[in-house]
C-alpha cells in the first residue's frame, strides 16, 4: 500500500502551489545573497525604472508652465522632425560606427594583449606591464581632453610645434573633421585596452594547465597553442562581452567625445556628433527636452532590438553561449 500511495503524495506535494510562507522562507534562507544584490536592485529601481514615466516627454511639446502631463500632445511629431532634418541618420551612423570600432578593435586588441601577458615568463615584468597598461583607465576624460588639446592645438600644440621646427606648415586639427574618427578611436583604445585585457587574461588563467602541457609534449609551438587552445578557450568570454557591448551599440561614449571635441563645434558635427552630444545640446543649449527625450527613446528601443537579435543569432549558432 505504501509503495502505491507514496508517489501520489510526492506528486501532490510537487504540484501544490507555493505559499507565501514558503517564498519568505526561501528568501530568509538566502538573505545573505539578497543583501548583496540589494544595492544593484535599488540602483536600477531609482535610475532605470522610476524615470520611465518621463518617456512621455518624447510625445509632447513641453513647456514649463503646463509641466509634463499637461503640455500639448504631438504624437510622433518629434520623431518625424528628426527624420526630416536628417539629424537622426547622421547621429545613428556616427554612434554605431564608433561603437562598432570600439567593440571590434577593442576586443581584438584586448585579446592580443592578454595573450602576450600570458606568454611572458618573467613575473615581475608581467606585473609591471599590467600596471602600466591599467593606469590610463583611471585618468579622467577631462585630463584626456586637456592632454589632447595641448598636443593638437593650432597655436600652442606640441604637434604643430614639431612641424614648424621641421619647416612644415601647421595643421588645423580642430577644423578638420576627417582626422577625428582616428583620434577618438586611438584615444579610446589607449585608455581601455589595459582594463579590458584583464578579463581575457583572467579567462586564460582558468585554462587547464594539463591541456597546455599535453600540447607541448605533442610538439605544439607557441603559435599553435594560441590558435588551437587559447583562442577557442576565450570564445565564450568573447561572445558574452560582445553581447553585453551590443546592448550599448547606440550609446556613445559621451565623456570621451565631449572632452575631446566639445558639443558645440559645428565644423566637426559630420564625424563627431553622436546621440549623447545631440541630447546634451538639446537640453542645455536649446532647452528642447522633448526632442532630447525622443532621441533617447529611439536609442533605447534600438539597443533593445539589437540585443534580442544578436542573442537570437548566437543561440542559433551556439546555444551554450547565449545570454538567455
Amino acid at each position: 500500500m505504501k509503495t502505491i500511495t507514496q508517489p501520489k503524495a510526492v506528486a501532490a506535494a510537487e504540484t501544490r502551489p507555493r505559499t507565501a510562507n514558503g517564498g519568505w522562507k526561501r528568501f530568509w534562507n538566502n538573505r545573505t545573497l539578497m543583501l548583496m544584490c540589494a544595492p544593484a536592485v535599488i540602483f536600477f529601481a531609482i535610475f532605470a525604472y522610476l524615470p520611465m514615466p518621463g518617456l512621455y516627454l518624447a510625445f509632447i511639446r513641453y513647456n514649463y508652465t503646463d509641466g509634463i502631463f499637461k503640455s500639448a500632445f504631438v504624437g510622433w511629431d518629434n520623431f518625424r522632425f528628426l527624420v526630416m532634418t536628417g539629424d537622426l541618420w547622421r547621429l545613428t551612423f556616427n554612434t554605431i560606427a564608433y561603437n562598432l570600432a570600439f567593440i571590434i578593435l577593442g576586443n581584438c586588441l584586448q585579446i592580443f594583449v592578454a595573450i602576450l601577458l600570458n606568454e611572458l615568463r618573467k613575473k615581475w615584468f608581467k606585473k609591471v606591464a599590467q600596471t602600466v597598461m591599467f593606469l590610463p583607465f583611471f585618468i579622467s576624460f577631462v585630463i584626456v581632453g586637456l592632454i589632447a588639446y595641448n598636443i593638437l592645438s593650432y597655436d600652442y600644440g606640441l604637434l604643430n610645434g614639431i612641424l614648424e621646427s621641421l619647416g612644415m606648415d601647421p595643421v588645423k586639427t580642430y577644423s578638420n573633421p576627417h582626422v577625428w574618427p582616428f583620434i577618438i578611436i586611438i584615444t579610446f583604445l589607449w585608455q581601455s585596452t589595459g582594463y579590458g585585457s584583464i578579463v581575457y587574461f583572467a579567462a586564460i588563467m582558468g585554462l587547464d594547465s594539463e591541456v597546455v602541457e599535453a600540447s607541448e609534449i605533442d610538439g605544439a609551438n607557441a603559435l599553435q597553442r594560441i590558435r588551437y587552445i587559447v583562442l577557442p578557450w576565450l570564445k565564450p568570454t568573447f561572445i558574452i562581452l560582445l553581447l553585453f557591448s551590443l546592448g550599448g551599440v547606440l550609446r556613445g561614449n559621451f565623456g570621451l567625445i565631449y572632452n575631446l571635441v566639445g558639443a558645440n563645434n559645428t565644423v566637426l558635427y559630420s564625424t563627431t556628433d553622436i546621440i549623447e552630444t545631440y541630447v546634451f545640446r538639446s537640453m542645455f543649449n536649446n532647452f528642447n527636452f522633448s526632442m532630447g527625450s525622443a532621441v533617447s527613446l529611439y536609442q533605447s528601443v534600438f539597443g533593445f532590438i539589437v540585443v534580442i537579435t544578436a542573442n537570437w543569432l548566437v543561440k542559433k549558432a551556439s546555444p551554450d553561449n547565449s545570454l538567455f
